[in-house]
């Protein structure tokens, strides 16, 4: 994977808590991702596929894994989202990816479960997220096939996860700017072990980035700014954990991901969807009842994370000039150059 930059590359963090060794939602034990980038420039098509598998759920004996979901604005195609608020559970690998290519994905995914099983799949509940990606990939709007999907989910690896315009991100912007993928991770102490939460964050919304105390517009650095100018956009944010928490705990963790997005910016506005989907990475019988001090401690975690994580999106991504002549340019690394 080529080297990207980070904010840390920078001399700069978010927090006092220390990231992981690899500052990325795979961090977390027991999770992988791959990613499908799906890119012809020629017609116009930027999309792609991001799978976030926890090897819990596809192991020979696979087990639902505690779940919680919050809708911050329900402006979006959140596939399986009823039932994992009902039940609390995860049933299956989590999938982002753009607006009209969620139904195949989806389906894509089913297809997936189904080979892998050894046993008659009669329900099962695809979890899929997207992004409104239009504004940039204006060819195919369904670009992203089974074999895409097929690849993102038999590819995925834990280590450094590829950030920018890669897999669900490919055609996102955010903040003015191109973005795309984004992910961090930071240790926690609870009173007796130290826990991991990672996230990853499929940045695409409107707003103005906030960053180092400023607000950094393209208009003030004299460039184009990127996206609809009546930001319709969505972002997900997906928090994963290596504590087994109750599904009512990590619906509040998943709230935390949705709010730090005002952070960094975020607009929030009428026509973004933006959804935070929090789990533990392992199945439990007798889930974790985090006290008062120890949920303080993950919402720090969760905040800082996804704060940086949409950052280091923004520094990751590659600038677009598309052939209609569009233009996504990515943030300028000298802005943090201070």
């Amino acid at each position: 994977m080529k080297q990207q930059r980070r904010l840390r590359d920078f001399g700069h963090v978010v927090g006092r808590l220390e990231p992981g060794p690899h500052n990325a939602i795979t961090d977390v034990a027991g999770i992988l991702v791959g990613q499908t980038t799906v890119l012809d420039e020629n017609t116009g098509v930027y999309s792609g596929v991001t799978a976030i598998v926890p090897t819990a759920l596809t192991a020979d004996q696979a087990r639902a894994v505690p779940a919680g979901l919050h809708v911050g604005n329900g402006y979006g195609k959140f596939v399986g989202a009823t039932q994992v608020m009902e039940l609390g559970e995860l049933e299956t690998p989590i999938l982002l990816t753009s607006t009209l290519s969620t139904f195949g994905v989806a389906d894509s995914l089913l297809s997936w479960l189904i080979d892998r099983s050894r046993e008659p799949i009669v329900s099962v509940n695809p979890v899929v997220g997207e992004v409104n990606n239009g504004w940039l990939s204006t060819g195919d709007p369904r670009p992203v096939t089974a074999e895409h999907v097929y690849a993102a989910l038999d590819g995925a690896s834990d280590g450094p996860v590829a950030m920018g315009n890669v897999g669900g991100g490919t055609g996102a912007c955010a903040l003015g700017f191109k973005a795309g993928i984004g992910t961090a991770s930071r240790r926690v102490s609870l009173r007796d072990r130290e826990a991991t939460v990672g996230v990853l964050v499929q940045a695409n919304m409107g707003g103005d980035l906030r960053l180092l105390g400023r607000t950094i517009t393209p208009e003030s650095l004299g460039l184009r700014r990127a996206g609809l100018s009546d930001e319709r956009g969505s972002c997900v944010v997906v928090v994963a954990l290596d504590v087994p928490c109750s599904a009512l705990q990590l619906s509040r963790i998943a709230t935390r991901g949705v709010f730090a997005l005002g952070r960094a910016g975020a607009s929030y506005s009428h026509g973004s969807g933006d959804y935070g989907l929090a789990f533990s990475a392992e199945p439990s019988d007798a889930p974790r009842t985090l006290s008062p001090v120890e949920l303080d401690a993950v919402f720090a975690a969760v905040l800082d994370s996804v704060e940086e994580a949409v950052v280091d999106a923004l520094l990751a991504a590659r600038t677009v000039r598309a052939a209609n002549g569009r233009e996504a340019v990515a943030l300028p690394h000298g802005v943090l150059r201070v």
